[in-house]
């Protein structure tokens, strides 16, 4: 009765997209971010100076709307290369390879701000969902599930002590009207931030978030204490 009850509002949809998305990649993938940045700034001192950015930057466009390429979503960012391969045998695949590309953003003063960055990829199959008379998702419920989904990754990265400091989940909703470098700004605000964050504790000071932020609290869902997520377990199970 719960299962069906959970199928007909579709809250399974999102919980299973965000926990696959963190057990089958980010949680293989961001325990290694920063020795693949460390490796990559010994041979590039001045690129990536602020080490506050030496994480994953994950977008997350409500409209689930993914660009298979970056560089035609905004001509403001641009791909720089590709940091150190991490290579895996995984389900029966012999040397898998996972890899993030790094980019260069293009601010409204025309400097250059150096990141690792890629879309939530399975925001693609919520996506296709909605296109697809079988799964009879409208726009709204897609909304609502992108919501969820980010809701669900955010609790589920905080209870991971493997990924703490190796992502930025980058939530936002593009404008009603196309605005040619949305993206580019969206993604130079919060390595802003990072770069305020790094000063600030170097100087010991708390930094305070900004009222603009894009938070869980803004993309706040009417949604039972049981369907939040749940912590992760530590036994092994």
């Amino acid at each position: 009765e719960m299962s069906e009850i959970s199928e007909k509002s579709k809250h399974n949809v999102a919980h299973g997209l965000a926990w696959s998305y963190y057990v089958g990649y980010l949680k293989i993938v961001l325990p290694r971010v920063k020795k693949s940045m460390e490796e990559f700034c010994r041979a590039n001192p001045n690129v990536l100076a602020c080490r506050k950015t030496w994480k994953l930057h994950i977008l997350i466009p409500l409209s689930c709307d993914v660009y298979d390429d970056l560089e035609k979503a905004d001509s403001n960012i641009q791909y720089v290369t590709d940091l150190t391969e991490t290579i895996l045998a995984r389900a029966g695949i012999k040397k898998r390879v996972y890899k993030h590309s790094l980019y260069a953003i293009r601010d409204e003063e025309n400097q250059l701000w150096h990141c690792a960055v890629e879309y939530a990829t399975l925001l693609q199959s919520l996506y296709a969902m909605s296109q697809d008379e079988c799964a009879a998702f409208s726009r709204e419920e897609r909304l609502q599930q992108a919501k969820l989904f980010y809701r669900t990754l955010e609790e589920i990265l905080k209870s991971s002590k493997e990924c703490a400091d190796t992502y930025r989940l980058i939530a936002y909703e593009e404008p009603e009207e196309a605005e040619t470098h949305f993206l580019s700004r969206e993604i130079v605000w919060h390595l802003r931030q990072e770069h305020r964050e790094e000063i600030t504790m170097l100087e010991g000071n708390h930094l305070h978030t900004p009222s603009t932020a894009l938070d869980s609290a803004e993309l706040s869902l009417q949604i039972s204490a049981s369907d939040l997520p749940q912590p992760l377990r530590t036994d092994g199970f």
